[in-house]
């Protein structure tokens, strides 16, 4: 069983897209097709020009991006077209969550090759959005999107050495080593770094946690006996979506004992991801249906919790276990 404390990220094709990219060299996406059709106006050229001899821009000025968001964008330049550095424009603002490379994005996103002008992957045609970590994607994605705020459309334009050089580019040569990258991404979701909404009242006889977002501090009641029913008492309302039972959760929290008032699991400074079926019995059946954003306390007698005790965390068999949750995404993978 998966301890709270062991929460690792769960790979998925989903999350795969985009990744630094690995040695087989094989192109970005695992559906890349050569029958898709591009969006993309160019400019012809008698025949595919290397990067290496294309004058490389320091703009991306002359690039045009036009469509409506959540719809596969018409992407407009001359090619072949060579940038200097990841560059990016925010073609629609956002007003939600800003994106910080720690966390999670959930995009609809488009590629197109700069040497070539020709669409190299899309997710509109199939009509269902990614979701990955900024810290596993393509160097020039994490730029481009560390800071986008939820529900902007961005253009991202990066040099093959923030795109696939180390794989040398990809199998089917629709992406060569040196070749500058576009992409139309619009942000649909983006992780939270703390909870936010409404603050709870919670039920008597509960331990009491210190109030505000910052790091909890969970007193247990003095001489209270340890209680043998579970209660999940949310702290923090948040506004976002409600969790189920197969997503993967991002999260921080920290578990102290019922018995000693230790503190006997801390990931609140570095947030863990991980499948919520995973996870320990209480985590599993207390968090599905909290919201995105809300911080809750889960009250874990041993069955719920650790039945046999642990090692790591460290618990007593017999013991009650207190947990304080940040729930700062979740998606189905």
């Amino acid at each position: 069983m998966l301890h709270p404390h062991r929460l690792v990220l769960a790979t998925t094709a989903a999350a795969a897209l985009l990744l630094t990219a690995c040695g087989s060299g094989t192109p970005p996406s695992p559906s890349v097709s050569a029958s898709a059709s591009p969006s993309v106006s160019v400019t012809p050229t008698a025949s595919a020009t290397p990067t290496s001899s294309v004058v490389v821009s320091n703009s991306i000025d002359s690039i045009k991006v036009t469509g409506e968001r959540l719809k596969a964008p018409k992407v407009t330049f001359k090619a072949p077209f060579a940038i200097d550095e990841t560059r990016t424009r925010v073609e629609v603002a956002g007003k939600g969550a800003k994106a910080v490379e720690t966390g999670f994005v959930t995009v609809h996103y488009y590629g197109v090759n700069g040497r070539t002008g020709k669409s190299f992957d899309e997710s509109y045609s199939r009509k269902q959005t990614v979701t990955f970590p900024l810290n596993q994607v393509i160097e020039g994605f994490k730029k481009g999107l560390t800071g986008q705020a939820e529900g902007s459309r961005v253009l991202i334009v990066m040099p093959g050495s923030d795109g696939y050089d180390a794989s040398g580019g990809s199998s089917d040569g629709s992406i060569a080593v040196g070749d500058t990258l576009l992409f139309v991404v619009d942000v649909v979701d983006v992780s939270l770094t703390e909870p936010s909404g409404k603050a709870i009242t919670p039920a008597a006889g509960l331990p009491t946690v210190t109030p505000g977002t910052g790091k909890p501090t969970i007193t247990i009641p003095a001489g209270a006996p340890a209680p043998t029913k579970m209660a999940a008492q949310t702290l923090i309302q948040g506004t976002g979506a409600k969790v189920a039972k197969t997503d993967t959760i991002l999260a921080r929290y920290v578990g102290v004992s019922w018995k000693t008032g230790q503190v006997i699991d801390d990931q609140f400074d570095t947030p863990s991801s991980g499948l919520l079926s995973s996870t320990i019995p209480g985590w599993q059946s207390g968090l599905v249906g909290k919201t995105v954003g809300s911080r809750v306390m889960l009250v874990l007698p041993p069955k719920e919790g650790f039945p046999e005790g642990s090692n790591n965390p460290p618990v007593e068999a017999g013991d009650t276990v207190v947990y304080v949750i940040d729930l700062l995404f979740a998606y189905s993978a």
